[in-house]
């Protein structure tokens, strides 16, 4: 997340934690037994609304620094917390998110403009979330939000690529993202479609194998429905699996369909 006041702008641990704390709420309030919970845990020390109060005064000192020409406040003090002000625009994750969320509304008509929002999106990623700052449970519960979003727009990448027809053109990508989450199922779909559309029949049914093999041992689980089903087409070389990304689930096969992406309202 990026932001004029990035969490790079301050050297301290704690501080870092503390404005990170306060970016992922996005402009909101934020109380202090929260940010304390943030910062040390259950049990914080004895002293830590004093230590809270004199982290954030070290910030805004920072932030003074490096926005001289700013008439009012960026990081404010309420009666029972702290406030960091700024535009949603300002963060790179609320570019991230709106540009995902408007490729899904379009990817069936323009899968090709789809591509592009959705490349732009996954090109603000720099690494893990907050670099990889463990952070209390307010970050940690921002963390894993955005990335299963970033993987929900991998995912919508490869069906908009795939509803193009490009099938050959994205295989490295699908089977680094396979090797990388190998019990995500979708990208086995997406890598099994790819290979099946690109005459490699065989190596689709073993990344199928594979990925069974794994749930099962790792998860003790077997294969979704729509998995086995892919699997069935792909023996029987369903005309179904030729063209357009990988075929929807039906309701009535019981498989959940992937999560939309949230918009900013």
């Amino acid at each position: 997340m990026v932001s004029p006041v990035g969490s790079a702008t301050v050297s301290g641990g704690l501080q870092r934690v503390l404005l990170q704390a306060l970016l992922v709420s996005e402009g909101k309030a934020v109380s202090g037994e929260t940010l304390m919970a943030e910062l040390w845990g259950e049990a914080p020390p004895e002293g830590a609304a004093n230590a809270l109060q004199a982290h954030a005064s070290r910030i805004r000192k920072r932030i003074r620094q490096l926005e001289p020409r700013r008439t009012h406040p960026r990081l404010v003090c309420l009666p029972h917390g702290y406030q960091l002000r700024m535009d949603g625009a300002e963060l790179d994750a609320t570019e991230f998110v709106e540009c995902a969320a408007r490729a899904e509304r379009i990817r069936a008509e323009a899968p090709a403009e789809a591509v592009g929002l959705l490349r732009r999106a996954l090109g603000l990623w720099r690494g893990a979330v907050y670099g990889g700052s463990p952070g209390g449970p307010l970050c940690k519960a921002a963390a894993t939000r955005y990335e299963e979003h970033r993987l929900q727009a991998v995912e919508m990448l490869f069906d908009s690529e795939l509803l193009r027809g490009r099938h050959t053109a994205i295989l490295a990508e699908l089977r680094e993202a396979h090797v990388h989450d190998p019990l995500r199922e979708r990208f086995c779909e997406q890598l099994m479609i790819a290979l099946y559309r690109s005459g490699r029949q065989a190596e689709a049914l073993d990344i199928y194998r594979q990925t069974w093999r794994r749930l099962n041992e790792q998860l003790g689980v077997d294969p979704s429905p729509f998995l086995r089903r892919l699997e069935h087409g792909i023996l029987i070389q369903d005309a179904a699996l030729d063209r357009g990304p990988v075929p929807a689930v039906h309701a009535a096969g019981g498989v959940p369909s992937p999560r939309p992406l949230p918009v900013r309202k």
